[in-house]
């Protein structure tokens, strides 16, 4: 769905890719290379949001807080998008916690500059609106799909998405963990997991997971993963 822009600089974040060379070139005076460790917070819900957030080849997980401490996943972002969306939209309490699922590397900008990048870009405005449409379709189809399906094909979604946004079919991310952003016992998680492997799908041992079989493993997920994916594409 993002806009193509007929000429370039190379960037590894997707949002960043399809702006026009210019848009780009300027906005890299205020973009800051920075590296995100597993488990860092970015933002608490009602935080103020002072930088906007462009991953590479790291993920974050957008939660939301249930009678805190329990938190449940409701998006992910990785190199399609970014972090901090709701200042775009002229709100600067962030919404939904904010935490590095996945180690990697980001681009960051503090909130004054990107205000102001908004402002007199015209291509930045529709490439973040474009990606905040996408993050909604994601948010609204996480919450449906909680609800209404079995453990084992939340999880083959859920491995899929994680795998779209780090763009490696190998990561780092234990049973528990898992548990804690689906919402689920990490026994449950087990057992799910265990039922994919014996199929050939993935592979894993001691939080190191591989998948084996993709296209196996998308025939195991629920629609949910198909729908969010096709509207991304589209």
């Amino acid at each position: 769905m993002l806009m193509q822009a007929a000429t370039r600089l190379p960037a590894s974040n997707k949002l960043l890719a399809a702006l026009p060379r210019a848009e780009y070139r300027r906005l890299l005076t205020n973009l800051e290379p920075i590296t995100l460790a597993f488990g860092e917070v970015l933002y608490e819900p009602g935080d103020v949001v002072r930088y906007v957030y462009f991953p590479n080849d790291s993920l974050i997980s957008l939660l939301t807080l249930v009678d805190p401490p329990l938190a449940l996943e409701v998006g992910m972002v990785g190199h399609e998008g970014m972090v901090g969306v709701s200042l775009a939209l002229g709100v600067s309490p962030s919404p939904v916690r904010a935490l590095v699922q996945g180690a990697g590397t980001a681009m960051r900008m503090k909130a004054a500059p990107f205000h102001k990048e908004l402002r007199h870009s015209l291509p930045l405005q529709r490439q973040i609106g474009l990606y905040a449409h996408e993050l909604m379709i994601q948010i609204a189809q996480t919450a449906a799909c909680n609800r209404f399906h079995v453990v084992e094909a939340r999880l083959a979604r859920w491995l899929l998405m994680t795998r779209d946004r780090v763009g490696s079919d190998h990561f780092h991310l234990t049973h528990e963990f898992i548990g804690h952003m689906m919402g689920v016992r990490r026994v449950g998680v087990t057992h799910a997991a265990h039922a994919i492997k014996q199929r050939g799908l993935i592979d894993y041992s001691r939080g190191n997971i591989d998948i084996i079989d993709g296209p196996g493993l998308e025939a195991s997920a629920c629609s949910c993963y198909r729908r969010a994916k096709d509207s991304y594409q589209a």
